[in-house]
């Protein structure tokens, strides 16, 4: 079993502390872009891996990883190569650009050169119809592709270089690429700051201002925060909300006797009505239980465990917030009969359309001579009305 690095090991713990404590396993996605960043492709150990750091078992990890086209289940090379032959690049001339690599490459889909630099798939859709036909490498675009120039990116690629995809930062490796699919950024200098957007987008772009559509409220000299200023304000809205949220300490309330009945001082129990005294909580709420959390607001885990099993911590059925399912009152049996009955009257039976031999004396004679011992070779041949000769 592979041994991954102290590294890969502290990046895991951060990309878990970056969701909640009881969905922790939301972090599998992210986990599994570093596995592949360490190996290469998802393998037994990177799997493993996510579910000794989760929690999980391997099934549940393994069934998320074999599901997702970008995990790569053995190893691959260090360029992806993703033509896409889906119906609008396939017009274009995809098709002629897949076949011209893999003949090139003495390669098939997902499958690696002997020189391990490259592996080639076919791709559905790349999302690019515009700028067909397109493929990418290692996720990077290379738009308006032809035969002539995807042999000359892969020649490239082979030979040690890195070409600047049409649109997009930098070129990097499958490893590198997944760093960043696990959401770290790209460490290298001036990485993220080649590339530019494509003519059709722009285009798009420039339609927009030209007849003046944008978004509801929008002011394009919004200055953009940073992560800092972002923070605070989100700080300062939290404990807004929190402190909105706190109820106003209950002021003394001193209720005088009843006039003229000798009566002490009123206590606030049903006992007083008329005296102005509130209702107990439990008289306003329209519950006689404690007030508890509302379901709603726990885990679909929490909530399914306690459908399934519930415990003394579970919500009672009147607390605040719940709402239990009803069941109708169940039919009568005799409602019941008498429906199965009428069901019976209005669906006639058969008429004499039946297969041949499908007689019910027949069989029983049929079966109650073969128990006999009577329905050798030797015995006469059952006509088809099932009766003997």
């Amino acid at each position: 079993m592979s041994v991954f690095t102290d590294e890969t090991r502290e990046r895991a713990r951060e990309i878990i502390a970056r969701y909640p404590a009881d969905r922790s396993r939301s972090a599998l996605l992210p986990l599994l872009h570093l596995v592949q960043a360490e190996e290469g492709y998802v393998s037994p150990a990177g799997v493993a891996f996510c579910a000794e750091v989760l929690g999980l078992n391997k099934a549940q990890v393994g069934a998320v990883a074999t599901f997702y086209t970008m995990y790569k289940r053995r190893p691959t090379g260090d360029y992806l190569v993703s033509v896409c032959t889906n119906t609008m690049c396939n017009v274009l001339g995809g098709q002629e650009v897949y076949d011209t690599l893999a003949e090139h490459l003495g390669v098939g889909h997902d499958e690696t050169t002997a020189d391990g630099k490259i592996t080639l798939e076919h791709a559905e859709c790349l999302a690019a119809c515009d700028y067909g036909p397109v493929m990418t490498v290692n996720y990077d675009f290379f738009d308006g592709v032809d035969p002539q120039t995807a042999r000359g990116v892969v020649d490239e690629l082979r030979a040690g270089g890195r070409p600047m995809p049409t649109r997009g930062a930098r070129l990097c490796t499958l490893k590198e690429m997944a760093v960043q699919l696990a959401g770290f950024a790209d460490e290298r200098e001036g990485a993220v700051a080649d590339g530019g957007p494509g003519e059709p987008t722009l285009r798009g772009l420039r339609l927009a201002q030209e007849h003046g559509i944008s978004v509801p409220g929008f002011d394009p000299n919004t200055p953009i925060r940073s992560k800092a200023e972002a923070d605070k304000a989100a700080a300062e809205a939290k404990a807004r909300s929190e402190a909105a949220a706190k109820p106003a300490p209950a002021a003394a309330r001193a209720v005088p006797a009843a006039s003229g009945n000798g009566a002490g001082p009123a206590t606030g129990t049903t006992g007083n009505a008329g005296t102005g005294a509130p209702a107990p909580a439990a008289e306003a709420a329209g519950s006689t239980t404690r007030d508890v959390k509302a379901p709603d607001d726990k885990s679909p885990e929490v909530r399914a465990a306690e459908t399934r099993q519930p415990d003394a911590a579970t919500a009672v059925p009147d607390a605040p917030g719940t709402k239990i399912p009803v069941d109708p009152t169940p039919p009568a049996p005799r409602d019941a009969q008498e429906a199965e009955a009428a069901g019976a009257a209005a669906n006639a039976p058969a008429g004499d359309g039946k297969p041949a031999g499908d007689e019910a004396g027949a069989q029983e004679r049929n079966l109650k001579e073969a128990e006999a011992g009577t329905g050798g070779a030797g015995s006469a041949v059952a006509s088809e009305t099932g009766v003997q000769k």
